[in-house]
């Protein structure tokens, strides 16, 4: 598989969990059922600061060519959660599982394949909740977050660095990772008593 094949196929093994990942339960579990302007922004925060501080590291980790797509990805994380501007609490689970991820070509698939994948669906509820909550300036600054976030141009460029048995190992910690933060959202909604699953 080359590298859009690959970011193909995690998409494909991953839809069922990223369609509920997109669900407008996300922002209940992210703000623990707090769904005020806030607690969403703060949310947000979490998540990119805590991205750009393990993306930093594996950077600053990496001697090879994908160091410069970690760096870039770090660096847009950085100018995410300075822009969105709150304060940030600990780490979700999301990002908890990213600090378990060792070696290049799994952190190539957690942190450029994965998490853009998932703030995609992430995004697309802030945006919804500024849209309901009438605030058309934070909708338009996370509608262009949004965009940003889920990009995968340092996902494919960084995957192009790495061999075929790489890519597949990429691909394999991005579906890990997507699961990682599916299992995070169903078990935070089941202790509020909610089902994670969409009502058909």
């Amino acid at each position: 598989m080359d590298a859009g094949a690959t970011i193909d196929a995690v998409r494909d093994q991953t839809e069922t969990e990223r369609d509920r990942l997109g669900s407008d339960k996300v922002l209940i579990a992210a703000t623990d059922a707090t769904l005020e302007t806030e607690a969403v922004l703060t949310a947000a925060t979490i998540r990119e600061a805590g991205l750009a501080d393990i993306l930093g590291q594996w950077a600053a980790e990496t001697d090879s060519d994908v160091a410069a797509q970690f760096e870039a990805a770090t660096e847009a994380a950085t100018e995410r959660a300075n822009r969105i501007d709150a304060d940030a609490g600990g780490p979700d689970g999301f990002i908890d599982h990213l600090e378990t991820v060792s070696g290049t070509a799994r952190r190539v698939g957690a942190g450029l394949v994965a998490a853009p994948l998932v703030a995609d669906r992430f995004y697309l509820q802030v945006v919804s909740f500024f849209i309901n909550e009438a605030d058309e300036q934070r909708a338009d600054m996370f509608r262009e977050i949004r965009r940003e976030a889920s990009a995968l141009d340092d996902g494919e460029t960084a995957l192009g660095h790495l061999s075929e048995s790489e890519r597949e190992t990429a691909a394999a910690a991005a579906t890990e990772a997507i699961d990682s933060a599916y299992d995070d959202y169903a078990e935070t909604l089941e202790a509020m008593g909610l089902d994670p699953k969409p009502i058909c």
